[in-house]
């Protein structure tokens, strides 16, 4: 994760405007696990920035994504979802909830060896999703 002041620094390197607005939105994601939407996000932030608009919100995480800055998550939902942790790592998404959780340590090597040769792609990373029921969900479904 960044400080504000290496996120700045970042910023202005890339010619994008640093805004209180930008730090706070890159804030919320690097303190939470909880992967949000973008829409998640505003509602957030609009009590302290009332006149912050949605597409605000919006242009600011697909800037810090085309950055580099985190990852832009498609796990199967209406909205992407968003994550400042980009070390390299699998999501779970509950399917009886919508929790989207990390899996860390997962060797895809294998995967990505397999993908490369069926493809003939030089990859260049993956993202992987898996779905199901967390442990929450699947004890209410027990009962």
């Amino acid at each position: 994760m960044y400080t504000s002041t290496e996120l700045s620094k970042l910023l202005r390197e890339n010619a994008c405007k640093v805004t209180p607005q930008r730090l706070a939105i890159y804030s919320i994601l690097a303190s939470t696990k909880a992967h949000p939407t973008a829409e998640t996000i505003y509602k957030k932030l609009h009590h302290q920035y009332p006149t912050m608009s949605f597409a605000t919100v919006y242009k600011t995480v697909e800037i810090l994504t085309e950055l580099g800055i985190i990852q832009k998550l498609n796990t199967g939902e209406e909205a992407f979802r968003y994550d400042a942790d980009i070390s390299r790592h699998a999501h779970v998404r509950c399917l009886g909830c919508g929790r989207v959780d990390d899996i860390f340590d997962l060797d895809t090597t294998a995967l990505e060896e397999d993908a490369s040769t069926k493809s003939q792609y030089t990859l260049q990373g993956c993202q992987i999703y898996f779905q199901g029921l967390c442990p929450e969900c699947a004890k209410k479904n027990q009962q």
